[in-house]
């Protein structure tokens, strides 16, 4: 398979700090035993990492603070083969993501956007082959901007799920939600084209509010789901902007999340995609 993408990710660079617990508190609880780690996140900066790493030549736009959080994320995705030089230094403090997992692999996530909050097009050029990701961890107002400027092919991650202009549902090329988004966004069911993912029942294509393809799930005990979502997005988009038919592109993205969950990082390395098209092939890095 070649991989014939080139793909730009506008959105959220975050700092994670994640205690991984054996249950998740209960509101006004204390849960102890708790053990803290520290490590690079954000929507958009998670699915800027799977895509160079499945293969993918990947440009983050984004945003991060004069810290040495900043630093790091910036470093972190340098190393996943990400171009950089479109990731600004912000006023305000690097964003930070506080995470709680649970024995499960269960999450509670509170964001604090910081630098995020800055993230701006100014300077910044599309090209008419270029793929465009985004999430909604940036301004509403800077999807609404990149609906009307992307002359390409535009793929949206409505998570979180906030309600859409309609100028951009009608803009998008694909939209990718959990079935909890897409039941919370009814807007979606007249979109040319969604992606919907059902946890461990798989994923779907649906055109128009009707299902035009399925895959299922691979069965896995996960470590962590935090950026599972992430990676399947980048694989889905790459898959399909590299001409797969779309429960072929939805199976190999199915695969690159199971491999996620298997990983407590955010941004797990991984092979090519290519290696994700057959289910008897290795699924993390670590395993070839």
């Amino acid at each position: 398979m070649t991989i014939a993408c080139a793909l730009t990710v506008v959105g959220s660079i975050n700092a994670d700090i994640t205690a991984t617990t054996d249950r998740l508190p209960a509101a006004g609880e204390t849960v102890g035993g708790g053990r803290l780690s520290r490590s690079p996140g954000g929507k958009g900066a998670n699915q800027a990492a799977a895509a160079a790493r499945l293969g993918a030549r990947t440009r983050m736009v984004g945003a991060v603070g004069r810290d040495a959080e900043g630093q790091e994320m910036r470093q972190a995705l340098r190393a996943a083969g990400v171009l950089v030089d479109d990731i600004a230094e912000a006023t305000a403090e690097t964003g930070t993501a506080l995470i709680m997992v649970d024995s499960a692999g269960e999450n509670q996530i509170a964001v604090c956007e910081g630098a995020n909050a800055e993230v701006s097009l100014d300077g910044i050029e599309f090209g008419e082959d270029e793929t465009v990701l985004t999430q909604l961890e940036i301004s509403m107002d800077l999807i609404t901007e990149l609906a009307a400027r992307v002359p390409g092919h535009l793929v949206i991650n409505a998570a979180p799920a906030l309600p859409l202009p309609a100028e951009v549902v009608d803009r998008a090329d694909l939209i990718i939600v959990n079935e909890t988004e897409y039941s919370l966004l009814p807007q979606l069911q007249e979109a040319r084209l969604v992606a919907v993912t059902y946890g461990d029942r798989g994923s779907a294509l649906l055109a128009h509010g009707e299902q035009i393809g399925f895959a299922e799930a691979l069965a896995r005990k996960p470590v962590s789901t935090v950026g599972a979502g992430d990676a399947f997005c980048a694989a889905l988009t790459i898959g399909l902007r590299s001409g797969l038919p779309g429960e072929e592109a939805l199976r190999a993205a199915n695969r690159v999340g199971a491999a996620t969950v298997m990983d407590a990082s955010a941004q797990p390395e991984f092979l090519t995609l290519d290696h994700y098209l057959d289910s008897s092939t290795p699924t993390v890095k670590d395993e070839r």
